[in-house]
C-alpha cells in the first residue's frame, strides 16, 4: 500500500466514477482502476461495488475513507514541517486602519506570494505590548510613542476633517479658516479619551493666537455627526480615514484652509531590528494604500 493508491481510492470514492476520477488525477482510467485493484488485493477486501451502470462504495470502502483521509493529512503535515518556514509579518492596529491595511496586504502578497501577512485588531496599549514582545512586527498609530525599545516609522500625516450640520452658518464651503471656526463651539469627547486630537486643536489655535471654544463634551460612545446635526451651530472633527464611513445626509465636510489640523501617523517597530525586503515593501504599500488620506 502506498499514498498514491490511497489518493486514487479517495478520488474514486468522491466521484463514484473511475473515468471522472481519472480525469481529476490526469491519468488514464485503466491506470487508476489498476491501482485501486492492487489496493483491494493488498487489503483482501472489495472497496467498490462495480456494475455497468454505477460505482458504489462497498462496506469496507466506507470504513476505509476516514482512515485514508487521516493518513493523507499526516503526509501533508510531514511535508509542511520539513519545508523551510514561510516568512510572516504581523501588523496590529485599530479598526480605523483596517481597509487601508488590507489593501496594502493584498499588494504585498502579489509581490511576495509566499509571505504570510496578518492584521490583528488591538487597543493602543496592547499594540505597543505586542510589538515590544515580538508578537507583532509593526503597530499602526496616530501620533508618536515614547517607550524604550520602540521606534516609529513615518507613514505620513492624516487630515482631520471639519464636520458640521448643513444648517451651520459656515456649511457648504470646500475649506474653512480657524479664525472663522473660533466663534463656534467644538464638540469632542473628553480630553482624557482623545488627548491627541485635543492637543492638535489647541496647538493650531495657539498658532493663530486664538482659543478654541469647546462645547459640552460628547460621550466617547456617541456619534459626533449626530451631535452636530442636533447642535447646528457646533462643529466637530473626524479622521479623514473614517469620514467616508460616516452618514452624509445633513452633514457638511471640509478641510481647514491652512493644513493646521493634521496628525502624524506612524508604524511602531522594535528598535535596532533589521527588516527584510518584504517588510520594506509592506511599509511602502501601507503608505500608498492610505493615500490620499495620507500625504508625504
Amino acid at each position: 500500500m502506498d499514498f498514491r493508491q490511497l489518493k486514487y481510492f479517495l478520488v474514486v470514492s468522491e466521484e463514484l466514477s473511475f473515468s471522472r476520477a481519472a480525469e481529476r488525477c490526469f491519468i488514464s482510467q485503466s491506470a487508476i482502476s489498476h491501482q485501486v485493484a492492487r489496493l483491494e488485493k493488498e487489503l483482501g477486501a472489495t472497496l467498490f461495488e462495480r456494475s455497468t451502470r454505477a460505482v458504489r462504495l462497498a462496506p469496507a470502502g466506507s470504513r476505509l475513507v476516514p482512515i485514508a483521509q487521516q493518513v493523507l493529512s499526516l503526509e501533508t503535515m510531514a511535508y509542511s514541517v520539513a519545508r523551510d518556514p514561510r516568512a510572516r509579518i504581523r501588523i496590529t492596529g485599530n479598526m480605523s486602519f483596517a481597509a487601508q491595511t488590507l489593501d496594502a496586504i493584498a499588494h504585498v502578497r502579489e509581490l511576495h506570494p509566499d509571505l504570510d501577512v496578518e492584521f490583528v485588531i488591538k487597543s493602543f496599549a496592547h499594540r505597543m505590548d505586542a510589538v515590544a514582545s515580538g508578537d507583532a512586527d509593526i503597530a499602526l498609530i496616530r501620533g508618536g510613542v515614547d517607550r524604550p525599545g520602540l521606534e516609529p516609522l513615518d507613514l505620513g500625516v492624516e487630515d482631520l476633517l471639519v464636520v458640521m450640520s448643513t444648517r451651520h452658518p459656515l456649511a457648504g464651503q470646500q475649506s474653512v479658516d480657524l479664525n472663522d471656526l473660533a466663534a463656534y463651539p467644538l464638540l469632542l469627547p473628553p480630553r482624557q479619551s482623545q488627548v491627541l486630537i485635543h492637543k492638535v486643536v489647541e496647538d493650531a489655535f495657539r498658532e493663530i493666537d486664538r482659543r478654541v471654544q469647546l462645547g459640552p463634551a460628547i460621550p466617547s460612545d456617541h456619534t459626533a455627526t449626530l451631535d452636530v446635526i442636533t447642535n447646528p451651530r457646533a462643529w466637530t472633527l473626524l479622521y479623514s480615514i473614517t469620514a467616508g464611513e460616516s452618514p452624509r445626509a445633513g452633514i457638511s465636510f471640509m478641510r481647514e484652509s491652512h493644513g493646521r489640523l493634521r496628525i502624524p501617523v506612524s508604524g511602531v517597530t522594535r528598535s535596532g531590528i533589521t527588516y527584510s525586503t518584504e517588510f520594506a515593501d509592506l511599509i511602502q504599500a501601507l503608505k500608498d494604500a492610505m493615500n490620499p488620506s495620507f500625504t508625504e
